[in-house]
C-alpha cells in the first residue's frame, strides 16, 4: 500500500529547515568574520596575550593598524601616526 504524499510533507519540511538554518548560520558567521574562514585554534600566543579589554593583543593590533579585527596588512614599517596609537592606557598618577 503507497504512501501518500501528505504524510511526507512535515519530514520534507524539517530537513528543509534545518538546511535554510545551516546555510543561514554559515552566512553570518562568514559576515561577521569578514569573509575569512574563522579562527578555530588560536595558537597559544594569542591565548595567553590578553589586553585589559579581554581581546587579544594581536588582534587588537590588527584592528588598530587597519581598521577591522580581522584585517592584516603585509607592510613592515606601520604607517604614520601609528606610533601614537598605542594599545597601553596611561593610569592615573597617585598623589
Amino acid at each position: 500500500m503507497p504512501v501518500p504524499f501528505e504524510t511526507l510533507l512535515p519530514y520534507a519540511i524539517m530537513i528543509g529547515m534545518f538546511g535554510v538554518t545551516g546555510t543561514g548560520l554559515a552566512v553570518v558567521k562568514t559576515w561577521r568574520n569578514e569573509g575569512k574562514r574563522p579562527r578555530y585554534s588560536l595558537d597559544q600566543w594569542d591565548r595567553q596575550s590578553k589586553n585589559h579589554n579581554g581581546g587579544h593583543v594581536m588582534m587588537d593590533r590588527d584592528r588598530r593598524l587597519t581598521g577591522t579585527l580581522r584585517g592584516q596588512i603585509d607592510r613592515p614599517e606601520a604607517p604614520p601616526g601609528f606610533e601614537f596609537s598605542n594599545g597601553w592606557k596611561l593610569e592615573k598618577r597617585f598623589t
